[in-house]
C-alpha cells in the first residue's frame, strides 16, 4: 500500500516513520499542502493520500486523483472542510478522518494565550527585546484567581481546558448545548447569556459544521463585559472576525487570542515579511498586536496529539483495506 502524506514538516517524520513500524505501509512524506494541479499530480502511483488542514481536495484535485488511482482520501484532522464530500462520494474515494485527539494540546494553547492577553506577556517581552525594560500602565494586570473564565463547548477539549483555568485559580462557568456531568468539581454550567455577562476571559472550544451560523458576532460581544478577552482555538468559522477587529478598536475587548481564521489559508504556511498581506481584514487583524495574539493553526502541534492524529489516519486505512469500511469514515 502507497500512502503520500502531505504538509510534513521535518519535525514530524520521525512520528510517521516510528507509527508505521506496525502498519507497514510504503509511505512518502512531502512538506507540499495540496493546494495546486501540481501538488496533486505527486499523487500519481500511490492508493492512498493523508491530508492535513489547508490541504483542498476539490474538485479539480480530486478530478487528479481519480485519473490516477488513489483510492482513499484519509485527512489527519478532525475537521474535513477542506473536502469537496459530495464530490468525492460520487468519485468513489473512501475517506475518513480524525475524530479526537490530545485534548491537552488544544487547551494549553488556549490558557496560553489567555495568560498571555491578562498579563500582557507579548507585549512586556517584545519590549524588552528592543532593550526598553520600563514598565507602562498597559502592563498592569489583574491576577487570574480574581477572573471569571467562561469556556463555551463542554467537549473533551473544553473541560481540559476549564480544569486548567480551575486550577490556576479562577471562577470557572462553562455553557454547551447539552447537559454536562461530572464537572461540578471545576465548572459550573450556565446559560450562554450569562457566560457572556460574567466573563473576563471566554474561551472557545465549540464544535463547528458546515453551514452553522457565527458564534462570535457583534451581538454576541455586546453582551459581554467592557475590557474583556476572547480565546478562539477552535474554528475561525465561528468568529466575525470584523466584529472582533471593531471591538478591539473601541476597546470593548481588550485582547483577542486566536489560533484558526475564517481565511486562514490566505496566510499560514506562508512569509509575508517585509511584504503586504493581500487579505485586508486579516492584515488588519494581524496590525492590532499585541492587543490580537495569532498563532497559525498549531494547536496540534505537539508530541502527543501529532503523533495520535498519525497512528489514527493509519488505522483507519488499515480498518478499510480489511473490512472495507471505517469507523471513522466521512
Amino acid at each position: 500500500m502507497k500512502v503520500l502524506c502531505y504538509g510534513v514538516r521535518d519535525v514530524e517524520r520521525p512520528l510517521f516513520e516510528s507509527c508505521n513500524e506496525k502498519y507497514h505501509y510504503d509511505i512518502t512524506c512531502v512538506p507540499d499542502y495540496l493546494n495546486t494541479k501540481e501538488t496533486a499530480e505527486l499523487a500519481k502511483g500511490f492508493d492512498a493520500v493523508i491530508l492535513r488542514g489547508n490541504c483542498f481536495a476539490n474538485k479539480q484535485n480530486l478530478d487528479i486523483y481519480k485519473e490516477l488511482g488513489v483510492k482513499y482520501v484519509l485527512t489527519r484532522t478532525a475537521g474535513y472542510e477542506h473536502i469537496d464530500l459530495d464530490y468525492a462520494h460520487k468519485l468513489g474515494f473512501k475517506m475518513a478522518f480524525v475524530p479526537g485527539y490530545s485534548p491537552n494540546a488544544i487547551a494549553e494553547l488556549a490558557v496560553t494565550h489567555a495568560m498571555m492577553l491578562l498579563r500582557h506577556g507579548a507585549y512586556a517581552t517584545y519590549r524588552s527585546s528592543q532593550k526598553n525594560f520600563r514598565i507602562d500602565g498597559f502592563e498592569f494586570s489583574k491576577e487570574i484567581r480574581n477572573c471569571t473564565v467562561g469556556v463555551i463547548g463542554l467537549g473533551r477539549i473544553g473541560r481540559v481546558a476549564a480544569s486548567l483555568y480551575h486550577g490556576l485559580g479562577a471562577n470557572v462557568i462553562g455553557y454547551d448545548m447539552f447537559e454536562i456531568k461530572g464537572i461540578d468539581g471545576y465548572c459550573k454550567q450556565v446559560p450562554l447569556d450569562e457566560v457572556l455577562a460574567k466573563s473576563d476571559i471566554i474561551s472557545i472550544h465549540a464544535r463547528y459544521n458546515t453551514g452553522d451560523p457565527k458564534l462570535v458576532t457583534a451581538d454576541f460581544i455586546s453582551k459581554m463585559k467592557d475590557g474583556a478577552i476572547i480565546v478562539n482555538v477552535a474554528r475561525g468559522q465561528l468568529v466575525d472576525t470584523e466584529a472582533v477587529i471593531a471591538a478591539i478598536e473601541s476597546g470593548k475587548l481588550n485582547g483577542f487570542g486566536v489560533d484558526t481564521l475564517i481565511d486562514e489559508a490566505d496566510i499560514f504556511g506562508k512569509d509575508f515579511e517585509g511584504k503586504e498581506i493581500p487579505n485586508p481584514t486579516l492584515a488588519k487583524l494581524v496590525s492590532l498586536y499585541p492587543r490580537v495574539l495569532i498563532t497559525p493553526h498549531l494547536g496540534s502541534y505537539t508530541d502527543e496529539a501529532a503523533r495520535e492524529m498519525v497512528d489514527i489516519s493509519y488505522a483507519n486505512l488499515k480498518e478499510f483495506i480489511d473490512t472495507g469500511d471505517c469507523k471513522n469514515k466521512i
